[in-house]
């Protein structure tokens, strides 16, 4: 594959012990990782906080793998979440429930405290990320969950998101932050056609 991303872009799951993903999706994050024993990483006052916050964490995983490879430097996940929750880009409900990432407070964010510069995509195919790579360095794109099953028919697109990191003629790789095996994690890589069964055309562009 022809990758439009020149550098290596380290992987990370939104949580800290990346094979807990089946766990989670037995039995909730909010369960699961209160056995994640790397937990404290993350950088969660508590374990209790740590598995409250880590299912809403995909976007700071995406954002942890690109400052990673623009800058070589890892930071926690909860910080990243918390200075978005500043921005607005995460909202606590009155019943502890999490809202978010919200896409347009997520861009003055990263450009305020990282700056890097961030547009919010909307309305495009699997197809168009393409035209976006060719313009910008990273796209992170909104699918839903299950995509790491490839073979399954979503119940609907959207929900998660995904860090694009290349993409050539038919083909599409990306970072996972929920995958449940190293091939559905690391550089996982499909078809556009099967990308676009779970892809809800918007997403994050990051510029070089």
């Amino acid at each position: 594959m022809d990758a439009r991303v020149a550098h290596q872009v380290p992987y990370f799951s939104q949580w800290e012990t990346p094979d807990m993903t089946l766990a989670v999706v037995a039995e909730g994050a909010q369960v699961a990782l209160l056995r994640d024993p790397l937990w404290a990483s993350s950088g969660a006052s508590s374990v209790e906080d740590y598995a409250r916050w880590a299912g809403n964490l995909c976007g700071m995983a995406c954002l942890k793998m690109v400052l990673a490879a623009r800058t070589g430097k890892t930071v926690p996940l909860m910080d990243l979440a918390m200075g978005c929750k500043e921005h607005g880009g995460y909202v606590e409900e009155p019943d502890g429930r999490i809202k978010g990432l919200i896409y347009a407070p997520f861009v003055p964010f990263v450009r305020e405290r990282f700056d890097l510069n961030a547009r919010v995509v909307t309305g495009i195919s699997a197809a168009d990320i393409a035209d976006i790579l060719g313009q910008s360095e990273f796209f992170i794109a909104s699918v839903h969950h299950s995509i790491r099953w490839s073979e399954t028919e979503p119940p609907a697109k959207g929900g998660h998101l995904v860090l694009v990191t290349a993409i050539d003629g038919s083909r599409i790789r990306f970072h996972n932050p929920s995958g449940h095996v190293h091939a559905t994690r690391e550089n996982a890589e499909m078809s556009l056609e099967v990308f676009e069964k779970f892809f809800a055309g918007r997403g994050i562009a990051i510029d070089h």
